[in-house]
């Protein structure tokens, strides 16, 4: 049987010119013309200043985290609902995590709980460094409310748009809501470089220090001068060629895997006990993923992991919903605030194949496999 795929990478014919273009100009090291181009573009595409392109991700996040001047102590507030990813790096600057539960309407961070953890962290001496808040699987946070408390103490806010490039919250893009916004470019995201990501902002000055420290901190004099502690984090000329190309097809991909949800949600959202996460007025999501729930009354508490096993079986791809971070071993000494909304849905959640090179006969067949599993569990 043929192998469907979670969500796989789509690459089309301009990446091969722009990657053909960098080996033909012997642009293949660090940096280049194509990094430049790259960096240009999704600054235009998100409507902002300056983005620095780096060589993933967590590279990005660790990035802000070092350039908000995070340090060995300070508290940063940080989703639990996510990729373990979104929190590493507060580890990396030996600062303390502190997990913040879900809101139901959007699954990302609760600004009801986020406030409650402001005050108690800072009622018990802690400096509050930043506010870490995830767009997950493409869905907008609920940045009003988060910005606004934000605000109020005077905290900065760096947002995870890893999975939420194409999204867009009240008309506004995702990656440029935060004070930092961080892009990832991993082989599995709506838009690939193979590995890589991004770090956006506003202020230029931010983002060119994030360049300085991510080329190893080498100061601009003729010699190898360092005067301050450096990373080896930037993207590689042909990583950003492969980028340059993808992201001249996003509105494409965007449009193909909100296709791909609606068809999803058509065919499987009317089964008793089946629920799709619907947006929220003014929320436009990228739907990088498609994910159901089952009613714990009608299904019990382990269908998600019946059909995932019956999808495996068949040589589908499936996969739960991020199991909180509260909950992970590495971070379960740390505090956390919390409402139960993520373990539900860690609980009840199940990722559907939703990659925008998943054909109608390959999701059909997704359709058909669930409804037969269903069918044979009632």
């Amino acid at each position: 049987m043929e192998k469907i795929w979670l969500s796989s990478p789509h690459i089309g014919e301009k990446e091969k010119e722009y990657v053909a273009e960098a080996f033909a100009t012997n642009w293949i090291a660090p940096l280049g013309p194509q990094v430049d181009r790259f960096e240009e573009e999704l600054s235009a595409l998100l409507a902002v200043k300056s983005t620095a392109v780096l060589n993933s991700g967590t590279a990005a996040l660790h990035l802000a985290l070092e350039i908000s001047g995070i340090r060995e102590n300070d508290v940063v507030l940080c989703q639990s609902f996510t990729f373990a990813a979104s929190a590493f790096p507060i580890l990396y600057q030996k600062a303390v995590p502190v997990f913040i539960d879900s809101e139901p309407e959007s699954w990302n961070m609760d600004p009801v709980l986020l406030e409650q953890a402001i005050k108690d962290q800072m009622g018990k001496g802690k400096r509050i460094g930043a506010i870490i808040v995830v767009h997950l699987y493409g869905m907008p946070a609920n940045m009003n409310r988060i910005l606004a408390i934000a605000r109020q103490y005077s905290i900065p806010v760096i947002e995870d748009a890893a999975e939420a490039l194409g999204s867009h919250y009240h008309g506004k893009a995702c990656g440029s809501l935060g004070d930092l916004s961080i892009l990832s470019f991993n082989g599995n995201k709506i838009i690939t470089t193979s590995g890589g990501g991004a770090l956006c902002s506003n202020d230029e000055n931010l983002i060119n220090k994030a360049r300085f420290y991510s080329t190893q901190s080498r100061e601009p004099v003729p010699y190898y001068l360092h005067k301050e502690v450096g990373y080896n984090y930037r993207m590689s000329n042909v990583l950003a060629a492969i980028g340059r190309g993808q992201l001249e097809v996003l509105g494409n991909r965007v449009e193909k895997r909100r296709q791909i949800f609606e068809k999803y949600s058509t065919s499987l959202g009317n089964i008793r006990g089946v629920q799709f996460l619907k947006e929220p007025q003014g929320y436009f999501s990228n739907h990088w993923l498609t994910t159901l729930l089952f009613d714990a009354g009608v299904w019990g508490n382990d269908m998600n992991e019946k059909i995932r096993k019956g999808l495996e079986a068949e040589n589908v791809e499936s996969r739960h919903l991020w199991k909180p971070l509260h909950q992970q071993p590495v971070f379960e000494s740390y505090p956390a605030y919390l409402n139960g909304v993520s373990d539900d849905l860690f609980q009840r959640g199940l990722c559907l194949p939703s990659g925008s090179n998943l054909t109608d006969t390959q999701q059909d067949r997704v359709i058909d496999l669930i409804v037969k599993l269903i069918n044979e569990i009632r």
